[in-house]
């Protein structure tokens, strides 16, 4: 199992003019080039209210970079390529793109895991304390910084 933190610095964190953070800005991004990859995505939230902002946030996304998507229940029988919840995912996907701030009882079902750790110090708290239950369960997550 792979692991992965995006660490976003000051720069990269939510502006005043955007009421989209900039870790969920990040996470439309990667379901694009994931999606192209051909990889399918479940992207975990902590509740219903977050999954129904980030499943708008895809429909608002670059119209030339297009992620077919749903909130989970919804949509085809076998799911969009992203299928998006607050609840334990029903299908088998690839990768796991977490918004919430626990490490979900089933992240042992992917294959890869994207985390993210906000400027906020309150997020990075929480961040951090993922990241070492990833260690404590014999995984050494890679950092990658995004600015």
């Amino acid at each position: 199992m792979q692991v992965s933190f995006y660490v976003l610095d000051n720069s990269a964190e939510q502006n005043e003019l955007s009421p989209t953070p900039a870790h969920f800005a990040l996470a439309c991004q990667l379901c694009a080039d994931l999606y192209r990859a051909k990889q399918r995505i479940f992207v975990y939230t902590a509740d219903q209210q977050q999954a129904e902002a980030f499943d708008e946030l895809l429909w608002q996304f670059d119209a030339e970079r297009f992620v077919p998507h749903n909130l989970s229940g919804e949509g085809p029988k076998y799911g969009a390529p992203v299928e998006i919840s607050w609840q334990a995912p029903r299908q088998n996907r690839n990768v796991l793109i977490n918004l919430a701030d626990t490490v979900p009882a089933f992240a042992n079902r992917f294959s890869h895991i994207i985390e993210f750790v906000p400027a906020a110090e309150h997020l990075k708290v929480q961040a951090r304390e993922r990241f070492k239950q990833y260690r404590q369960l014999g995984i050494n997550p890679q950092t990658i910084t995004q600015r």
